[in-house]
């Protein structure tokens, strides 16, 4: 379901780059569709579920049905307020601010791109709320195992806005507004199709306020180092939007489409991954098995090890091509495609480290500490900031065209940061134990991704030719260079001793 997904959403951004480009008003767009998504991350779908799940499942196998109920309709009732109080307040100062901004400090197309996105983030912001018990519910339903529904939510999202912006965009004096509609549609939609899972749970209930039942502020204190340590990775993203949005005109939807590129894989397997954890190894915790703990962690580890690393590096040797192919088209020129490339190549230095993040937080999550990850997140801002200032004054001294590409790598190597101090505490605790072998997984994988590297890089063909060949053209050879790519990978890897049963899950 995450796959359908992740294809749906890269359609969605073809249809996005084709119909709207990369300038002005997609800059907008995306920076007021990026702030609901920062308050959602921040109060909700990452600190909650990092509180939530762990306590529900705690409650699931320790306490009767009738108490899990009640722990669900107090915090349902509990953050559903909160939610309510926040988008009130999103909507009464956020749009002025962006219009005062807009008025007082920037002229012309700078200006413009203020007011449009104050405009945008009047339909944008209520997403929160719709999204953010989404995210509620689908927390219970991976609690029980369903794991299918939840995922296939975003799906409906890509759907609704494909709709938009094909069927009612030229509608509009300002095309853009309406997906910024559709993405308010959207949050709707995503809430009432997981109702009915949810009452075939017996879990559908009446939300109330109930911040003084003892669930509910187990949750709040878990939740509390983790909507710090929340911030401190999505004011990371909003730094980098906020110095790409200062660039030149085009850097923020640069940005965003070779990012989602990267969140393709990182979403299918990193998130997946992590949805799938998560749960199990906060019952394995809550079971009191600490050997079946560490065997699942082991498991994930080497799952994000297989997948992340021939990903990043085909996603490296093969940005111009699959930039190109997938945007490279109408309003989304050769320029564009160049730029988005670089950030790409950028982005996909980091994938193993955003993966590695996504599998091994769920080992601090699980067993209710929230506090370690938080410190692994301020190191990785830190660094983050760090590199912003480095690297973007570095290259706007020699007048480099792709400023934008060094935030892409600051948030990489941040991401390393992260992901290496998050392995060293879960190492140091003793909660995780690696199995054997794993030195030698590691140097057969790299030496595959090698082997595919190699091979692309030699016989693949330049970005100016991908730009002039025609979409069938395209699609067919990047079709063969893709399959190539996993072919080779597979065959070295399987020739250097790596079989499928080495990578069972435990039971």
């Amino acid at each position: 379901m995450t796959l359908i997904s992740r294809i749906l959403g890269l359609v969605r951004d073809i249809v996005f780059a084709r119909y709207f480009g990369a300038g002005m008003a997609t800059d907008a767009f995306f920076v007021a569709f990026k702030i609901p998504n920062f308050m959602r991350r921040l109060f909700a779908e990452g600190a909650f579920s990092q509180g939530f799940i762990p306590v529900l499942s705690e409650y699931k196998v320790r306490k009767p049905h009738e108490d899990v109920k009640t722990l669900v309709s107090r915090v349902m009732g509990t953050l559903g307020l909160v939610l309510l109080i926040l988008t009130a307040i999103g909507l009464l100062a956020l749009p002025p601010l962006f219009d005062w901004l807009g008025m007082t400090w920037f002229e012309g197309e700078e200006r413009q791109k203020f007011l449009l996105a104050g405009e945008l983030i009047r339909w944008t912001f209520p997403y929160i709320f719709f999204i953010s018990l989404t995210a509620l519910v689908s927390g219970v339903l991976n609690t029980y195992q369903i794991f299918a529904l939840p995922a296939f939510t975003p799906v409906l999202l890509n759907i609704l806005l494909i709709g938009a912006t094909v069927g009612f965009s030229p509608l509009f004096d300002e095309p853009v507004t309406a997906i910024a509609i559709g993405v308010f549609i959207a949050g709707i939609v995503q809430l009432l199709f997981l109702l009915p899972a949810l009452f075939r749970l017996r879990l559908l209930v009446m939300p109330l306020w109930g911040w003084m039942h003892e669930g509910v502020r187990r949750i709040g204190r878990l939740m509390v180092p983790a909507i710090f340590g929340a911030s401190v990775v999505q004011i990371n993203l909003m730094i980098d939007t906020a110095i790409a949005f200062l660039l030149v005109s085009g850097s923020v939807s640069w940005l965003y489409y070779s990012d989602r590129l990267v969140e393709f894989p990182l979403g299918i397997f990193g998130i997946a991954l992590s949805t799938v954890l998560l749960p199990g190894l906060s019952s394995r915790f809550a079971s009191t098995q600490p050997e079946a703990f560490s065997q699942l962690m082991d498991w994930g580890l080497r799952w994000a090890l297989l997948i992340s690393i021939p990903a990043a590096t085909g996603l490296f040797v093969l940005s111009g091509p699959l930039i190109a192919t997938l945007f490279g088209y109408d309003a989304f020129g050769l320029h564009s495609i160049e730029m988005s490339s670089l950030s790409l190549m950028a982005y996909a230095v980091g994938l193993p480290a955003f993966i590695g993040v996504k599998v091994l937080a769920p080992g601090f999550f699980a067993r209710q500490d929230t506090r370690t990850p938080v410190s692994a997140a301020v190191a990785a801002m830190i660094t983050n900031v760090t590199l912003n200032i480095i690297f973007v004054v570095s290259l706007l001294s020699i007048d480099f065209d792709g400023v934008h590409a060094g935030l892409a790598l600051a948030t990489s190597l941040g991401a390393y940061v992260n992901s290496g101090l998050l392995l060293y505490w879960l190492l140091k605790s003793e909660a995780y134990h690696p199995l054997s072998g794993w030195l030698r997984f590691l140097l057969q994988v790299l030496f595959a991704s090698g082997i595919m590297a190699a091979v692309l890089w030699v016989f693949n063909a330049s970005i100016q030719q991908w730009y002039e060949w025609v979409f069938i053209q395209r699609i067919s050879w990047l079709m063969i260079w893709v399959s190539a790519g996993i072919g080779i990978f597979a065959f070295v890897l399987f020739a250097l001793g790596v079989r499928p049963s080495q990578l069972a899950k435990p039971a």
